[in-house]
């Protein structure tokens, strides 16, 4: 059974996307920041966070509600450390933190072998697989993590959310090898909210032991939904644990009230983001077998991997390559006719026509 996708011509999504951005008192670096992320999650197939889900957290964490500071400027603070850069984000827009971040342990990397840069009163940047993604395509190792704009994740074992979804990303520069980055990336729950809110937008159940409702019971109704469990029970946990304490490190305040107005008022509230880059040339050895460069190295490992009997295994970031060819074989950024639908929240505030599904080309798939 196939599903009908709507083609939307990519010039004419990012348009729409930076000017709600602009509406909203974000600055034109910040928008086109922001309209350059959501093309990119929408090309790579990443429904959980497309322009829906950002807009959508502005709604709730950002401009709306005097949390996030459109036009704000970060403050580079002073570090003793040559390869290593603490920033205060100062509540600015987050896909636009991301990118002059990911971008500056680049520039570190190319210098020192390795960059990192960490980011104190963030706010949200979304899809942490877009910024591993641009590094790895440019050649290098990147990783990233956050801790999410709330707390919606129990601890394993308990019945309260107080973790955020704490995604990890990393991106390996392996185009020589496979034909395309290879992207960890995920969050450390069962599922993403974002998942939570697309299922209900297209009245679908959740899987058993993605989330629980306001009694803290487990439950696959998305509408009931108001907590999520880790992932791979205790191994899950301890992976989001990780981004907890490297926010704990940076000078994050307590998970439990992150995104809200509890607890005292000196408390803070925002994310905390962490970026590392390595260029592949740091980690060269000098015994590779057989004489192999470190590229050949690293592609004949990956064919050991993929050898007999695993031939048509995945590897991470496989699809997410497959959904990008699919979308520019297409001229266009593929949405489904729900979330066609849903872009009437977005033309509605800006004073402009709804989309309709009928207005764009379709392909089934």
């Amino acid at each position: 059974m196939s599903d009908t996708w709507f083609i939307v011509p990519a010039a004419q999504h990012d348009s729409l996307v930076a000017r709600a951005y602009l509406a909203r008192g974000y600055s034109g670096e910040e928008a086109h920041a922001a309209s350059r992320f959501c093309h990119s999650a929408a090309r790579h197939g990443i429904r959980t966070h497309n322009a829906l889900k950002a807009l959508h957290l502005d709604d709730l964490f950002g401009s709306k509600v005097g949390r996030w500071t459109p036009g704000a400027e970060i403050a580079k603070l002073p570090s003793r450390f040559a390869a290593s850069e603490s920033w205060d984000g100062h509540n600015k827009l987050g896909q636009a933190v991301a990118y002059e971040a990911m971008d500056r342990c680049m520039q570190l990397a190319d210098q020192y072998g390795v960059g990192m840069v960490s980011v104190d009163n963030a706010t949200h940047y979304l899809w942490g697989g877009g910024y591993v993604i641009d590094a790895a395509l440019k050649g290098y190792i990147a990783y990233t993590n956050c801790t999410s704009a709330t707390s919606e994740v129990v601890p394993f074992g308990g019945k309260t959310a107080t973790l955020g979804t704490n995604p990890h990303s990393w991106g390996f520069p392996t185009q020589d090898a496979v034909g395309f980055p290879i992207v960890i990336d995920w969050a450390t729950s069962t599922v993403a909210m974002g998942r939570v809110q697309q299922f209900a937008r297209e009245g679908k159940e959740l899987g058993p032991g993605w989330a629980v409702d306001a009694a803290g019971q487990p439950t696959t109704d998305p509408n009931k939904a108001v907590a999520l469990l880790p992932f791979g029970a205790h191994k899950g946990y301890g992976l989001g644990l990780i981004d907890e304490l490297y926010a704990a490190f940076i000078g994050g305040g307590l998970p439990s009230i992150r995104g809200t107005t509890k607890g005292h008022p000196q408390e803070k509230r925002g994310s905390t983001f962490f970026f590392q880059c390595i260029h592949p040339g740091a980690l060269h050895g000098h015994d590779y077998a057989f004489g192999r460069t470190q590229s050949d190295n690293v592609k004949a490992c990956l064919q050991d991997i993929l050898g007999p009997g695993n031939e048509q295994c995945l590897l991470p970031g496989e699809l997410e390559a497959k959904a990008a060819k699919l979308t520019d074989a297409h001229g266009g950024l593929l949405f489904t006719k729900a979330e066609i639908e849903s872009f009437a929240h977005i033309t509605h505030e800006l004073g402009e026509p709804a989309w309709k599904p009928e207005d764009f080309n379709s392909i089934n798939l």
